[in-house]
């Protein structure tokens, strides 16, 4: 077994290696800095660039699926994406009115399959999930908030701001936090799943000493892979599901 400095140095070593083109000679995340005005913005390249392979692998995916449909026999990822489809929508049905659910249809299965890529894609060696990065995380869940108040203000106007004062006049500001904290919990349990998952990985591949040169750890790191592929659809269908029931409270009539 090897020492506690010891793992530490092979992890150090192998997250060098998955992530090399994403860091600087001296180990820190390479940046990318724009002023606008007086403004300075800065941009993880690394993020950027999977967030973008992930959107072409869904838009890959989805030309598959849909480019020869069979209405008969659908079969091959034409298969895979109707039971996507097919398993959203009977959410959407069970949790929300048909006519308002059906205006969602179309974006949560939309956030299931870019998540679930985004999840499968740092189990790919030198690429890294977007999702193991709280920036698009909370991009994330901040357009489930957008879209609560964007439908809760469509199907009950002004109306959607008195559940703020229920049931008694001094909750508000209990209710406030509880409102807040909706896109900060949906934020950080994606982002510690899945980030958490490829720290796991890294540390499986340094406790197996020099084996993980032949075998690459080979038992340890195909279990955890399972789970992590595991993780990483449950993790979609967990986002996905409670973007849905925050979008039916807030535009539910009780």
């Amino acid at each position: 077994m090897l020492s506690l400095e010891e793992v530490e140095s092979r992890v150090d070593v192998w997250g060098e290696v998955f992530h090399l083109w994403g860091k600087d000679e001296h180990g820190h995340e390479i940046l990318w800095n724009l002023t606008i005005g007086g403004t300075q913005l800065q941009f993880i390249p690394k993020v950027m660039i999977m967030t973008w392979l992930t959107m072409i692998l869904v838009m890959l995916f989805a030309v598959i699926a849909t480019r020869n449909l069979d209405m008969r026999r659908p079969r091959g990822a034409q298969n895979i994406l109707e039971m996507m489809f097919e398993g959203i929508r009977n959410l959407v049905n069970q949790n929300m009115d048909i006519q308002k659910g059906a205006s969602i249809i179309g974006v949560v299965v939309t956030f299931f399959i870019f998540i679930l890529f985004s999840n499968l894609l740092g189990l790919v060696p030198t690429l890294s999930s977007p999702t193991a990065n709280p920036n698009t995380t909370f991009a994330l869940s901040l357009t489930t908030f957008a879209l609560m108040y964007y439908f809760g203000i469509k199907y009950k106007g002004a109306g959607y701001f008195k559940h703020f004062f229920q049931p008694y006049v001094f909750f508000l500001p209990i209710n406030l936090i509880e409102e807040f904290s909706k896109p900060v919990t949906l934020a950080f349990r994606l982002f510690g799943n899945i980030y958490g998952g490829e720290v796991m990985l890294a540390v499986l591949l340094g406790l197996f000493g020099v084996w993980v040169h032949f075998l690459g750890g080979f038992i340890a790191s195909v279990v955890w892979l399972a789970f992590s592929i595991f993780v990483g659809c449950i993790q979609a269908f967990i986002f996905t599901m409670l973007s849905i029931v925050y979008i039916s409270i807030a535009t539910s009539e009780h």
